[in-house]
């Protein structure tokens, strides 16, 4: 799967992208460290299946952040390193 800066056949352009990959990552971000850290909690009292799950989901939303993270550097070299505001 080629990681361009958005995906084939959306209905995006570069001008108006299909989502705001900065605000992704910062949600994908928060999402990792609350897990984490609630997976380490629930860990600590004993509650493991929970634990696990949040875990997972915390590897979920790191897959995600490292995907959004290629996906802003392959739109940094379409547009030349152009910045972008939280919501772009």
């Amino acid at each position: 799967m080629p990681l361009a800066p958005q995906p084939r056949g959306r209905r995006g352009t570069v001008e108006e992208p299909y989502s705001p990959l900065n605000l992704r990552l910062v949600l994908a971000l928060f999402g990792l460290v609350v897990c984490t850290i609630l997976s380490v909690l629930l860990f600590r009292s004993g509650w493991t299946v929970p634990g696990w799950l949040l875990a997972a989901w915390a590897v979920a939303a790191a897959v995600d952040a490292v995907v959004i993270q290629l996906r802003r550097r392959a739109r940094a070299r379409a547009e030349g390193g152009r910045d972008h505001s939280l919501f772009e």
